[in-house]
């Protein structure tokens, strides 16, 4: 099954699928408000880094939330174990792609991103307020691979670890965000911009496959993502996915990897 749904087939079946609204976005408009002012009907807004997130600290600005908060975080969405969940957001699906692979890493096996986001969606929005009846999920860790950073500096040398940030951040002639510029030794860019095409949507799984051949994902390698604070690489992961390329995601990405240093710094 493909991890991506479409608006026509969200349409047929708004009321089989819990929905979430994971609108987000670095230094953007606030999601809650967002969501107030009109979402998809019967939606209900998760808060990227209150139910998909830990506190920052040493793992990161998004380390991984613990099995317990997040099996309690969609359990009060109404996430439950055997009811399909959608997942989307207006930033590209790059909230969106977070959701998705904290659920299906944390256990749950049919949850999809609506392909396009909100922009795709060409039916009324409401601005009621979701009643929702508690889910009965449970967070089981180990559905999508995770790597730590020891991990992905062997992913680097041995196998492909793709960075998934805007290329000057990669080069590290900027860095906006987190306080070190620059990459770990021996990752290749790969910007979650081109997985997309004009209009928001995921490009084919054809091209996608072609283009991560291309970077060296080729059949006996092992791949991984990471990026500023394992959002956007969640993001490459699902494109990943999409292609038929299942790869790790390094959570705590470069805001954890600059944490220690002892850890090296590439910048080209």
């Amino acid at each position: 099954m493909s991890p991506l749904i479409t608006a026509t087939d969200l349409a047929s079946t708004l009321g089989e699928v819990t929905l979430l609204d994971v609108r987000w976005r670095l230094g953007g408009p606030s999601g809650p408000s967002e969501f107030a002012a009109g979402h998809i009907p019967g939606a209900v807004y998760c808060d990227l880094d209150t139910a998909l997130a830990a506190p920052a600290g040493a793992g990161g600005r998004h380390p991984l939330p613990s099995a317990e908060a997040f099996e309690a975080s969609m359990r009060a969405l109404g996430v439950s174990d055997e009811r399909p969940v959608v997942v989307y957001d207006d930033w590209n699906s790059l909230a969106a792609a977070r959701a998705w692979w904290c659920l299906r890493y944390f256990g749950h096996r049919d949850v999809r991103v609506l392909d396009g986001g909100l922009r795709a969606w060409t039916g009324e929005l409401s601005k009621d307020a979701s009643s929702v009846a508690p889910g009965d999920f449970t967070a089981r860790p180990g559905g999508m691979p995770l790597i730590d950073a020891d991990q992905a500096a062997i992913l680097a040398e041995d196998g492909l670890l793709l960075d998934a940030r805007a290329p000057e951040r990669y080069r590290g002639e900027v860095e906006p965000v987190d306080p070190v510029a620059g990459h770990i030794p021996g990752a290749v860019n790969a910007p979650t911009t081109e997985n997309l095409e004009p209009g928001g949507r995921f490009h084919q799984p054809e091209f996608l496959r072609e283009r991560f051949n291309t970077l060296g994902a080729v059949e006996g390698i092992p791949v991984g993502a990471y990026c500023g604070s394992g959002v956007t690489a969640a993001h490459e992961v699902l494109a990943l996915e999409t292609a038929g390329i299942r790869a790790s995601l390094y959570a705590g990405s470069w805001s954890e990897w600059i944490t220690n240093p002892a850890r090296p710094v590439e910048k080209s």
